[in-house]
């Protein structure tokens, strides 16, 4: 007699459903850094957005978002975000647009 057998026999008023499980949204717990860095990079200036803790998918949607949005390039991978050039507020807005908390970190 199984699990199921023995439930019937306690509550045998009782109709046995499907369940499913509800589907969550995915919620950023910690702020998204936005950083400026120049080094090891040859000089040339880039920021960068650290932080991320959902999929990779949703990191490289929100990449082509920033880089669609200002016109630049950019990377992506690791959890992490590189655009080129100091662009640090405007990046900050674009998260914000979207819904993420975001913290300014460097000069």
């Amino acid at each position: 007699m199984d699990l199921r057998d023995q439930l019937k026999n306690l509550f045998p008023e009782h109709e046995e459903k499907d369940f499913e499980m509800p589907k969550e949204d995915f919620k950023q717990q910690e702020p998204l850094v936005c950083k400026f860095e120049k080094k090891g990079r040859n000089g040339k200036p880039v920021t960068i957005v650290e932080g991320w803790e959902g999929s990779e998918d949703d990191l490289k949607k929100i990449s082509k978002k920033i880089k669609t949005t200002l016109g630049i390039g950019g990377s992506e991978k690791d959890g992490t975000i590189i655009i080129q050039g100091d662009n640090r507020d405007k990046i900050m807005n674009i998260l914000k647009e979207m819904g993420y908390k975001t913290k300014r970190v460097g000069g």
